[in-house]
């Protein structure tokens, strides 16, 4: 709607300053010429909104000038409440804030919206670890929290999984990002992403560092995990699975079967899935006993003979 692009560009200019036409346009998902006439609707409207011409030219409003957010929809309203995560807060040591910040914001809100805002705190939870997770002592989080947010290099003892085990690491943290219930730092140089539970020891160093102009922290996010991915499935098995075993596949073994799955007369599918190595694959195809067949490679096949012949002596008894 165009009312709530027009609040979108108010919001936009006062929170991050001159834009041009096309980095609204960007951010919009519109045209420059949708730009052009909606910034002609605001200045009709009395908003003291001007543009420069010109290389560094572009939009913005006039000094002082802000507006009061007063028009939260109920889906809005909804939303903000119900991305407050307690959990992590607390684990940052914001908990308190968030609390806080959470009751003015209720306390603000019309009668309507606060009580479709409180609905929807009491129905939905928000609870990401896995259920085999245990939660992670993470003593170091809310030192790593100030260094990031303040700029200061890290001088830790962390502990990574090849040999050797323990180093000595200088870090300049960019960003932290909690992801399935575990704490991750991305650091430079490189950057590289650090788990924050694996840090043993930690100093805050004298020395300031800063992220870089152009580094992303939600864009470096999904391309290294992007990357993770491809280089996870590097390996592949054929194999015949019964409705059963179909039903359970997930992620990208799911959508493997989805696109490589072909009927069989006897009910099974045979599909091509990805790996990640024979140990994987191994306990993966085992944990499907027998609804599930490995034709190829080989070596998987042979193995997982070896070890249903090995269960089958163990059981005779």
């Amino acid at each position: 709607m165009k009312s709530s692009r027009l609040l979108s560009i108010l919001l936009l200019l006062q929170t991050r300053g001159r834009m041009t036409a096309a980095e609204l346009a960007a951010e919009l998902e519109v045209s420059p010429r949708t730009v052009y006439r909606d910034v002609e609707s605001l200045h009709t409207a009395g908003v003291p909104l001007y543009g420069d011409a010109g290389h560094r030219g572009g939009y913005q409003l006039l000094a002082g000038y802000r507006t009061r957010l007063t028009g939260l929809n109920a889906g809005e309203a909804e939303a903000l409440f119900l991305s407050g995560a307690p959990g992590p807060a607390a684990e940052l040591g914001l908990g308190p804030a968030l609390a806080t910040a959470q009751l003015k914001l209720r306390a603000a809100l019309p009668a309507g919206l606060r009580e479709q805002a409180d609905r929807m705190r009491a129905r939905f939870h928000l609870d990401a670890p896995g259920w085999y997770a245990a939660d992670a002592e993470v003593p170091f989080l809310p030192q790593v929290a100030d260094a990031v947010w303040n700029g200061r290099v890290l001088d830790v003892r962390y502990r990574r999984w090849k040999e050797p085990t323990d180093v000595d690491r200088r870090l300049e943290p960019y960003g932290l990002v909690l992801k399935a219930g575990r704490w991750y730092t991305v650091a430079g140089p490189g950057p590289h992403t650090y788990r924050v539970d694996q840090i043993l020891r930690l100093t805050v160093g004298a020395e300031r560092c800063e992220v870089p102009a152009d580094f992303d922290l939600a864009d470096h996010w999904r391309r290294s995990q992007e990357d993770f991915h491809a280089r996870l499935h590097h390996g592949e098995a054929v194999v015949r699975l019964s409705p059963r075993a179909a039903a359970r596949l997930t992620g990208s073994a799911a959508r493997a079967l989805e696109a490589t799955g072909r009927a069989e007369p006897d009910g099974w599918t045979r599909a091509t899935l990805p790996t990640e190595s024979l140990d994987q694959a191994h306990a993966f195809f085992l944990s499907l006993g027998a609804e599930a067949e490995v034709l190829d490679p080989p070596e998987l096949r042979d193995r997982l003979a070896a070890t249903a012949r090995a269960l089958a002596a163990a059981y005779q008894h």
